[in-house]
Order: structure tokens, then sequence, then C-alpha cells
């Protein structure tokens, strides 16, 4: 007998409306540093509110806050306390906002994006409040990606610089909520996979050695064996390589190419292959996704619609 997997536990929240009016700030402080990590700030107490919510996703932590004006530092004193293994990517995504670590400050503009590295001190000027999307990175999962977190802190990823990878990271990270890390549209390895993926192009991965030219036809290749399987990962066609995961995607963004995008191009085109086929047009539509890794008929009805240009249905032969 089959069993249902176990549902995602809800998002945390932490809300200032728990508390009486004076003691806000207080609660707030507190909050950021049980949701975050050891962390000052301040703001004016009066009529102060703050609303922070977090979920897990795969290795990471996606959370989203909502604040009246504040001014947030990470200390020594905070950093002292050893909860500084992390990094976070975090871009406000309503008003003009003010990052500095390492000797670098910048103005954040809505959309913008940007790293800071919790093992050394950083501040945030929130002069409207924030309206935040802040992703939780392990530095062991960042360091997958990039060799040197310090080298990009407080470097903003412009939302609009269309010449740079900073603007598909940041596009990439814009819609995470934790309520989408409790249901996420896809397996969470490859949603993980696909923001390092792009953070390493941001940080410059493009500029690496290029791999050998037949690295994307490996890659095409192996995929093309294993599209049936929904969950499929960057890790299981690395293993099926004989290549570490990092050396996978390091090679995909040396080509300016993520493993996500190459998943859904040949799952597209093995599905546009398979509809337009007079051998098979007896074969329901919901069958042929299902042979190309995706279960869902409507979700299946829609890539087509993106992808494809049409419907399943207007694909078959008449």
């Amino acid at each position: 007998m089959s069993t249902r997997p176990e549902p995602a536990p809800a998002p945390r929240r932490w809300s200032t409306d728990a508390v009486p009016a004076a003691q806000r700030l207080d609660y707030w402080v507190g909050a950021i540093s049980e949701g975050f990590l050891a962390m000052d700030a301040s703001g004016n107490p009066q009529g102060f509110q703050g609303e922070l919510l977090s979920a897990p996703l795969g290795p990471l932590g996606v959370n989203w806050v909502r604040a009246s004006a504040q001014q947030v530092w990470r200390t020594p004193r905070g950093i002292a306390r050893g909860d500084g293994r992390w990094a976070y990517l975090l871009g406000n995504q309503e008003t003009p906002w003010r990052v500095r670590q390492d000797g670098r400050e910048a103005l954040m503009r809505p959309g913008d994006f940007v790293l800071v590295d919790a093992r050394r001190p950083y501040a945030f000027d929130f002069a409207d409040g924030p309206s935040t999307v802040s992703l939780a990175l392990p530095l062991d999962w960042l360091l997958r990606w990039v060799d040197e977190p310090q080298a990009h802190t407080a470097r903003p990823f412009r939302h609009d610089d269309l010449a740079d990878w900073g603007a598909a990271l940041s596009a990439f990270a814009r819609p995470w909520r934790p309520d989408l890390a409790s249901a996420p549209p896809l397996p969470a390895e490859l949603l993980t996979d696909q923001l390092g993926a792009l953070l390493a192009l941001a940080c410059g991965g493009a500029r690496a050695a290029p791999p050998p030219d037949d690295t994307l036809e490996q890659v095409r290749a192996a995929l093309r064996q294993r599209l049936a399987e929904p969950g499929l990962s960057a890790s299981t066609i690395a293993t099926d390589l004989g290549r570490s995961v990092r050396s996978l995607h390091r090679a995909l963004a040396a080509r300016g190419q993520t493993f996500a995008t190459l998943l859904m191009a040949e799952r597209m085109a093995q599905a546009e292959q398979m509809l337009r086929s007079r051998a098979l047009r007896q074969v329901a539509v919901a069958e042929i996704g299902r042979r190309v890794g995706l279960l869902d008929p409507s979700h299946f009805a829609r890539l087509c619609r993106r992808h494809l240009g049409q419907t399943p249905s207007a694909l078959r032969p008449r």
C-alpha cells in the first residue's frame, strides 16, 4: 500500500502583533535574532510593526520580512556567539535601502539583490522599512558555487542590468517566499541548484575555462536516458557522468547554461516529437507528459504553451 508524503510544515511566523505596543521593538530584535542570526536593530518604538516568516527549502532557508523603518547591524559580539556559518542573499522589493560590508557600501534599488556573509560585520539601513526576500545560504552550500564569497559581498546584483547574469539571478530570487518553500512547484534540489548556478554566473562563474566541446552533448545524452524520472536532479546526472555536481554546474555555467534550462529544453523537445508523431497519436497527452517526467497534465499543458507556443492537442497530427 502506498503512503502519501508528509506535508511540509507551515512557515514559522513572528509578529509584533503578539505583544503590547511598548514592547514591540524589543520583541523584534529578539525575533530577527531567533529567525536569522544574533543582530541588533534600532527604530522608532512609537508604532513599530514587523512580521517575519521563515521556511526551509532543502538546505536553504526562505524568509520574508516586512516591518517599519529600521537599521540592523551584525556586530562582532553577535558573531562571537558562533552562529555565523551562513550567508544571505537578500533584496528589498518595494523601497530603496543601503548595505555595508567589507569596506563597501551600496544603495540598493527595489528588485536588486545582494550577498552578505554572516562571518563578518555588516549593516542594513531600511529608511522606509524592509519588504525583503532573504535567502539563508549555508556556507558549505555556497562554497560549492562561489570560491570567494567575500569578494562579492555588498556588490549589487542589479535587476535591470540585462547584460549581466545578476539580472537573471534577481528575477529568479524575487518570487521566493516561505509559502513557496512549503509547497515548492519543482523539487527542492532542482530549485536550489538553479539558484546556485545563477549565483555562480552572477559572481563570474561564466569566466571559467571552457570545458571540453562535448560537455553539453554528454549532459543532453544523459538527460534523454532519464527524462521519465520526475525528480531528475543534477547530482544524478553528475554521477552518471562520473563527475562532481560542482564541476558539472561550472562546466554548464562556462557555456552560459544551467542544468534546469537544459532539462526543460530536453523535456519539451522530446514531448514535441512524441506529440507530433503519427505513430503515437493514440497515446494520451497525459501519458506523453508522464514519459517526459511531467506528471501533472495541466502543468504539462502550460509548459507546452510557454515553450512550444501551442497546447498539446494543437501539436498532434490531424
